[in-house]
């Protein structure tokens, strides 16, 4: 970075982050983060929910993630002195991580940064979902719902389910069954571009969720589809959590 940046944060319980950036010889300035990107050289995001509201504004700055999940290899805040200075002195890695549009009846509903989920409005609730790329039916089956991971969240509520973790290299998004009713169901590893998932049963209330909002309730044969939407770009440092378990 160069001489005094300027460095963004977003968050609750920022403080520490706060005195990190200045310690590390930058200047800090604290907001929300539609504020904070239109004035900072780079950001630092604390918590799941700045990290998405960061994603979401667009920007084009170094984001570093504190206390934010294994899937963005957030950093610790246990070592945040430590992982700040390096995002300071511009000791890591920038890694993009792709963003997907939420699209159903032709507008664009909601950008997801981790994943986005159809998913029975009430628990236990069984239903018929359908998986398709292009002209091609990947799958259909029965389950209370599907998850459709980046590889920002594929190590989140889609590896819990028994999808596969993505590196964020990968081109492709995990799609994964939610209590399925057959126990021996596949997972598929697919480009986005193309794809939708719909509800084929008018059996009970589905909503369509994108990482922390629910977006509303989806019809039967109502298509979701999903589009890559670009990416953020986030700063990897040495000290930040690794997105697949320690052996």
């Amino acid at each position: 970075m160069s001489d005094s940046p300027v460095v963004g944060v977003v968050g609750a319980d920022a403080d520490a982050v706060v005195a990190a950036v200045e310690s590390a010889g930058a200047r800090a300035t604290a907001g929300t983060a539609k504020r904070v990107v239109e004035d900072s050289d780079a950001v630092v995001a604390v918590g799941e929910p700045a990290l998405l509201a960061v994603a979401r504004t667009g920007t084009d700055a170094p984001v570093l993630p504190v206390a934010a999940g294994p899937g963005v290899r957030s950093l610790p805040r246990e070592e945040v002195a430590t992982g700040v200075a390096d995002f300071v002195a511009g000791d890591y890695e920038r890694v993009p991580y792709p963003l997907v549009d939420v699209h159903v009846a032709d507008r664009t509903r909601a950008t997801a940064l981790f994943d986005l989920m159809l998913v029975s409005a009430e628990p236990a609730q069984i239903s018929e979902y359908a998986v398709e790329r292009g002209d091609d039916r990947v799958a259909r089956f029965r389950a209370d719902g599907v998850v459709v991971a980046t590889p920002a969240g594929s190590s989140g509520y889609a590896s819990a389910a028994g999808g596969p973790v993505l590196t964020p290299d990968t081109d492709a998004v995990a799609v994964v069954p939610v209590a399925p009713f057959e126990t021996d169901i596949d997972h598929w590893v697919l480009p986005p571009a193309g794809l939708s998932v719909s509800v084929e049963r008018d059996e009970t209330t589905v909503h369509l969720l994108a990482d922390d909002r629910v977006v509303g309730p989806v019809e039967p044969h109502e298509a979701v589809h999903v589009a890559p939407a670009g990416s953020v770009s986030l700063a990897l440092v040495a000290a930040g959590r690794s997105p697949f378990p320690p052996a």
